[in-house]
């Protein structure tokens, strides 16, 4: 029983993983999978032109053998035998190689887009965040991730805009206090005190 459960929190573990790198399905595999249909097919075609010389190198080899009038049959048939072997080696080769250099890139285009995919999607995150009046960025991107420059022009506006904001709230502030130092009524300081939750809202404050 605690093998199974071992067995499933690994196992929920890994696809919780590939769901993190997976943050833009469809861009990310599309992406990936232009690249390594490409590159799949390329490597498909020299494999095939290499298969083909050494099929070519074995027919020639067999016709010379055959040639000789002093050669074994036994001989012949071995070598014959050995040499298609040896093809079908290579070809199975071959395609192990291009599986092998398709899984690959596939793994590596999801980690290379997901450096790309994750600084977008938390830039979005942040901007929803700005439009919605919240003027903090919450986190940063990771090192390695691309996209430095704009999070970084994007966290150069927002604290212009926060010491702005900062800026009116210590204006309202000093209003409020001299508001009821003039005696204005609770009703006339309850719309600066409005201003004042919402200059704090955006600031994070409260």
């Amino acid at each position: 029983m605690a093998s199974s459960d071992s067995a499933r929190i690994s196992q929920g573990a890994a696809n919780r993983t590939w769901r993190n790198y997976l943050l833009d399905p469809r861009f990310q595999l599309k992406y990936t999978g232009m690249v390594v249909a490409v590159t799949a097919s390329v490597a498909s075609v020299l494999g095939l032109v290499a298969y083909r010389y050494s099929r070519a190198m074995t027919e020639m080899t067999a016709i010379a053998i055959a040639n000789d009038p002093n050669a074994d049959p036994s001989v012949i048939a071995g070598l014959e035998q050995m040499m298609h072997a040896q093809d079908t080696k290579t070809l199975l080769g071959i395609i192990a190689g291009v599986s092998l250099l398709a899984v690959a890139l596939g793994i590596t285009g999801i980690v290379v887009t997901h450096k790309v995919v994750g600084p977008a999607y938390k830039l979005r995150m942040l901007i929803d965040d700005l439009g919605q009046g919240r003027m903090q960025l919450s986190g940063r991107l990771r090192p390695g991730d691309e996209l430095q420059e704009v999070f970084l022009s994007l966290k150069a506006m927002v604290d212009t805009w926060r010491g702005i904001r900062e800026e009116e709230l210590r204006d309202v502030d000093a209003a409020i206090e001299a508001a009821r130092a003039s005696g204005m009524s609770e009703e006339g300081l309850a719309h600066l005190d409005a201003l004042k939750v919402r200059l704090e809202r955006s600031l994070g404050i409260g």
